[in-house]
């Protein structure tokens, strides 16, 4: 989704991610993509920020797609080559790590982020170098908006991960459900950190969360800067709402844990991206246990016949489970692979073409792309028969599934000082 939380990495997934070192790409010539000869590899590169538990699973998930479709003798007689840059969390070395992977590197395609703000920084250069570009977490509405606004200079960039808009319908869906319908649940509290992919999200939130029977008393946007969240919980508190809704990425283990060790007795639901990390049990030495999340996909969970065995590949390979990002890279590797299989080349426009005709089970569900004349031009179709999501709850050091019942592992289970179902 968005900026990297304070994890490091482990340093079995940092030392088989082999970095392109970004000095002495100021002066780049940034002439359009020379055609490689037939036999050299198709090389696609992997922008991310690999210093974080998110941005290292996107190298790491496209490393083992591409090992799986070499095995299998490649796509057009080639063997697929992952150029990996770190971008250190910055849009404008994002940039440069473009600029360098088509002008010197001629890659062929570029996954790249999940901050919103850096996906938007490449697209525009997405468009001007002609090379298809897609996002495996970034989440701004106002990626896809700028492709269903000037389609022809911008069709080159892909939203491969849920839009915003996408994220609040899926989080307000299983809110009723879980909330409403169960728990009887009628207030809730929005808390939003500020930043690109929330306010499309926050803007969702406050449409949906009336709609499916909760009615808002409080909206928050706080600083991702922020390190003290006891004014925010109290304030939020003095309000009684039965459920504070969030919509947190860059900052998700602070709040987690004061909201522990403050003994805050408002149940938690919506977004928290850091806490999709295998990690974040560990990184809140255990005050997640009770909080939920939006997912698209988790270890344990056989979203599709792909998903657990990508999962203990990707353990296997780096001694960890996937973060979030790991499955949507390892997902898009195939589908750019099957998009130039189906061309017949790697020509930008072709590969466009039939990007745009992905029909895919990925590890995150059937992958299609929303169409031209749609709202979210090239974002990942949701719903039925399409990318559905899943929500999940820390319990006990796992993370497990809650919602939808075609996934359910268990139930809703919140910590004893967290007070459910009473006026407060």
């Amino acid at each position: 989704m968005q900026r990297p939380g304070p994890f490091l990495v482990p340093s079995k997934i940092q030392s088989q991610i082999n970095l392109v070192p970004l000095a002495a790409v100021l002066a780049l010539s940034l002439a359009g993509p020379a055609q490689a000869q037939s036999s050299d590899p198709i090389k696609i590169g992997v922008i991310a920020e690999v210093q974080s538990i998110a941005g290292a699973a996107t190298p790491g998930g496209a490393q083992i797609a591409a090992s799986e479709i070499n095995a299998k003798g490649g796509i057009l007689g080639r063997q697929i080559e992952i150029v990996t840059y770190d971008n250190k969390s910055s849009s404008a070395d994002s940039v440069r790590a473009f600029q360098r992977a088509v002008s010197e590197d001629k890659v062929s395609a570029v996954i790249a982020s999940y901050i919103s703000e850096v996906v938007l920084a490449l697209e525009p250069w997405a468009a001007r170098l002609k090379i298809p570009l897609i996002t495996p977490g970034a989440a701004s509405n106002e990626i896809t908006k700028a492709i269903h606004n000037d389609y022809d200079k911008n069709k080159y960039t892909f939203h491969g991960y849920l839009t915003s808009a996408a994220q609040a319908e899926l989080v307000c869906g299983a809110a009723k459900e879980l909330l409403v319908d169960q728990l009887k649940f009628k207030t809730v509290a929005i808390m939003s950190e500020d930043a690109a992919w929330t306010k499309p999200l926050d803007i969702g939130y406050e449409a949906c969360l009336p709609k499916a029977g909760l009615k808002v008393v409080e909206h928050v946007r706080f600083s991702p800067d922020t390190t003290d969240f006891t004014p925010i919980f109290n304030n939020i508190e003095s309000k009684k709402p039965d459920v504070i809704v969030t919509g947190i990425s860059h900052v998700g283990v602070q709040p987690t844990v004061q909201w522990k060790n403050q003994q805050v007795p408002i149940p938690m639901f919506g977004i928290s991206a850091q806490a999709l990390s295998p990690t974040f049990w560990n990184d809140t030495n255990g005050a997640a246990d009770g909080v939920p999340s939006l997912a698209v996909a988790t270890p344990d969970v056989a979203v599709t016949s792909k998903t657990k065995p990508f999962a203990q590949a990707f353990k296997a390979k780096f001694g960890t489970a996937p973060a979030y990002t790991g499955y949507t890279a390892y997902d898009e590797v195939y589908i750019i692979a099957e998009a130039i299989q189906r061309a017949g080349s790697t020509d930008p426009d072709k590969m466009v073409a039939e990007l745009e005709k992905t029909n895919y089970e990925g590890t995150i569900g059937r992958i299609q792309f929303y169409g031209k004349d749609d709202e979210f031009t090239h974002g990942i179709k949701s719903g039925p028969g399409a990318v559905t999501g899943l929500v999940f709850q820390w319990q006990n050091g796992k993370q497990i599934a809650v919602w939808p019942k075609a996934v359910a592992e268990g139930k809703l289970k919140f910590p004893d000082f967290v007070t459910v179902g009473q006026a407060r």
